[in-house]
């Protein structure tokens, strides 16, 4: 990405954003962070990214956002992104994941043509929905299945739409399952470890044997930014972390990693969470980007001990 020194990132507070955020600030990158402070924020980073002279912040919803300055790219972490959440209240899925990405457009669109923005959406491997067999590629149908993943598969088709109408360049990145330091624990791993802590049985959907393809979020904004320096505009990227296991496998290993050696799964796990319409397996085909020489760094077995031993030292409300 050379040359390119300004840019806004939506959700600089959240999970994947805040880790995309410090890699641009230590490229020494011009980075305006917008975040409207949910639950799932961590509002202390502000003093991190302040210490920066090239941050700035702004504290606003997507939604309603009414003025963007002169950047080359928007990166659009901001998004609501939990799926039970969303079967329970599927409106604010619609308001930030979909209504929020046609405001972004709406004001990349407002700029001159020779002066519009790139928009990097942050999109899920979740929109294909599953796949039994095989693996998805970008030019599979979106067949979500679920309030979250339709949400995000409409502001992807949105953007589609915007690009061939107004000419909004944009790239879409879709990614598996992300873990890593500093997430919420609403999602799997730091909710396990959550749970262990308190001494309470860990909830797992069905009986465990769902799949999932988990990619560290390091490699993930490594992937974002290789894609922007070496990929095509106007085109979407699929992001694999190659580490393919049921969340019964991958629940094992927290356990592992927890107390030091193998415990019995079933004195610590508690079975039959119903999830509906849950997805039986995501995996992807991420070779577009392999062949722009990208490939992920970071080892499941040995990240995981590092994200339990952070979970496991600190209590996250």
């Amino acid at each position: 990405m050379q040359g390119i020194k300004v840019i806004a990132v939506t959700g600089c507070l959240g999970f994947i954003g805040s880790h995309f955020t410090r890699a641009c600030l230590q490229r020494g990158w011009m980075v305006w962070g917008v975040d409207k402070k949910t639950y799932a924020a961590r509002p202390e980073l502000l003093e991190e990214f302040g210490q920066h002279k090239s941050f700035r912040y702004l504290e606003a919803d997507i939604v309603k956002m009414e003025h963007l300055y002169d950047v080359d790219y928007v990166f659009n972490f901001a998004a609501e992104t939990h799926v039970d959440n969303s079967i329970i209240d599927s409106a604010r899925f619609s308001w930030s994941n979909i209504m929020g990405v046609e405001n972004l457009l709406e004001l990349i669109r407002g700029k001159r043509n020779y002066e519009m923005p790139v928009l990097v959406q942050i999109s899920t491997d979740e929109v294909y929905g599953d796949v039994l067999n095989g693996k998805h590629t970008e030019s599979d149908p979106l067949r979500p299945s679920n309030p979250y993943s339709a949400s995000k598969a409409s502001s992807d088709m949105l953007i589609i739409g915007w690009h061939r109408t107004h000419k909004v360049p944009y790239i879409i990145v879709r990614p598996t399952n992300n873990y890593g330091i500093d997430q919420y624990p609403e999602k799997l791993i730091p909710k396990a470890i959550k749970y262990l802590s308190l001494g309470k049985k860990i909830p797992l959907h069905g009986d465990g044997t769902y799949i999932r393809n988990w990619l560290h979020v390091e490699d993930t904004v490594s992937a974002i930014l290789h894609i922007v320096e070496h990929g095509e505009r106007n085109r979407i990227y699929n992001v694999s972390g190659n580490y393919e296991a049921s969340n019964k496998e991958v629940i094992a290993k927290v356990l592992k990693a927890y107390f030091g050696a193998p415990v019995d799964l079933e004195q610590y796990v508690q079975f039959n969470f119903v999830r509906m319409g849950e997805d039986i397996r995501y995996s992807l085909d991420d070779s577009a980007l392999r062949a722009l020489g990208w490939n992920n760094a970071k080892d499941f077995d040995i990240e995981i001990k590092a994200v339990v031993e952070y979970y496991k030292s600190r209590f996250v409300w």
